[in-house]
């Protein structure tokens, strides 16, 4: 049986766990190149195991889903802030998928799709009532992903997003074998950058002419009336309601390790699947276990893969790195032009082949590829060349490490 502990004792022991580790990493981190790599890696497990597992957000062991498992569904942030208007809760640009962790983290784009279709104006949710048109909900929606990423931009993928962790322990693993790391030509990563907008278009598209009975009043696809003749409740059959979701590798991955570490009932969210080949699951598809066996190869070759191609890093990008967001954004990563010898090391350690950084002059040099992930300002030889701020104010900037070292070694 599983206990769901008081999050008022939770999160201040949760929280002293995670300051003191922060500290010794920053105290103790003998390899000043990758101090900052070290600490955001050990952020990224503690954001998991709180936000993903659901370490602080339970409940756990609801009766409507026993057969599903423990797993934490129906833990909300902002349902209460704003009543019936959200009962999904506010969205947050980490992606973590909706079908096993239910409300508790809820994918903007699952959100974005589902607000469309089948829940435009339709007033039954998977299990909750919304008191909300569809365009209010998608307000709701796109506004709290503005706000998040003009406070943090990417920084959610390099620093919390679990399939962003998922990556980085592909790449450490890759390194321990010794095997060398691959880079697309820039032409062909600057067409997987694009296309993570294609992708945004084509679910929204798909979404759109899905509901377009309760958006224009008539049915173009059949099935597709909720309570309707061939539609069930919530329209057409529940697992193509969300058409991206039938491809994004998250969705299999976070039922497999829910699965795998005893919160999710494996042999229920398996028998779910419409046979060996089946185009349609609950959990996970021939089609989406495809998708996140492919990007698993590709991550190994190519570091942080997927984060080319995620629409909801896509999202975030849009927000906080174009006109006129990129001129308000809080968070910004800064270049002294005067300092930079064109070296090229900030563009080779980048693990999503970010160039702005390199090619710009100087500035904000923040681009939506970019991940926050910082490992350019800790490369970077040069004092101060690099920055990352927020609100104005230098958070870490980048160190001649070589020459401190030469230093200390005389004065020793």
């Amino acid at each position: 049986m599983v206990w769901e502990i008081p999050v008022n004792i939770v999160l201040p022991i949760y929280f002293l766990a995670a300051v003191i580790g922060v500290a010794l990493i920053v105290k103790l981190s003998k390899n000043k190149t990758r101090k900052i790599s070290n600490l955001r890696f050990y952020i990224q497990i503690f954001a998991v195991i709180a936000i993903f597992m659901g370490l602080i957000v339970g409940p756990f062991e609801q009766p409507l889903w026993a057969p599903l498992g423990v797993s934490p569904r129906d833990r909300l942030l902002g349902a209460d802030l704003l009543g019936n208007q959200m009962p999904d809760g506010i969205t947050f640009p980490v992606l973590a998928c909706y079908y096993p962790n239910g409300r508790t983290v809820t994918c903007p784009v699952w959100q974005l799709q589902a607000y469309i279709f089948p829940f435009w104006n339709y007033p039954r949710g998977y299990e909750v009532t919304y008191s909300t048109l569809g365009i209010e909900k998608i307000g709701i929606v796109v506004g709290s992903l503005v706000v998040a990423a003009l406070v943090f931009g990417r920084g959610y993928c390099g620093w919390l997003c679990p399939f962003g962790l998922f990556q980085d322990v592909l790449t450490r693993i890759r390194k321990a074998t010794k095997l060398q790391h691959r880079s697309f030509s820039e032409s062909t990563s600057k067409k997987l950058s694009q296309s993570r907008y294609i992708i945004i278009a084509i679910f929204l598209i798909l979404s759109v002419i899905f509901g377009s009975y309760y958006i224009f009043g008539t049915e173009l696809i059949p099935g597709t009336i909720a309570g309707g003749p061939g539609g069930t409740e919530a329209g057409i059959v529940s697992s193509i309601n969300e058409p991206y979701c039938l491809i994004c590798p998250m969705r299999p991955f976070c039922s497999l390790v829910q699965a795998g570490i005893g919160s999710m009932n494996f042999e229920y969210i398996s028998q779910i699947v419409y046979g060996p080949f089946g185009i349609i699951g609950g959990y996970y598809s021939s089609i989406s276990l495809t998708v996140l066996i492919i990007v698993i190869i590709l991550t190994i070759a190519y570091r942080r893969f997927w984060c080319r191609v995620c629409p909801v890093g896509a999202l975030t990008g849009l927000f906080s790195t174009f006109t006129p967001f990129k001129q308000i954004a809080l968070t910004k990563l800064d270049k002294d032009e005067h300092k930079c010898t064109k070296c090229g090391v900030c563009k080779r350690v980048c693990p999503t082949q970010a160039t702005a950084v390199y090619t710009k002059k100087g500035g904000d040099v923040m681009e939506s590829k970019c991940i926050l992930c910082a490992r350019c300002v800790e490369l970077c030889p040069h004092d101060d060349a690099l920055k990352i701020k927020f609100a104005g104010k230098t958070v870490v900037s980048s160190r001649n490490w070589l020459e401190e070292e030469n230093k200390k070694e005389k004065t020793d």
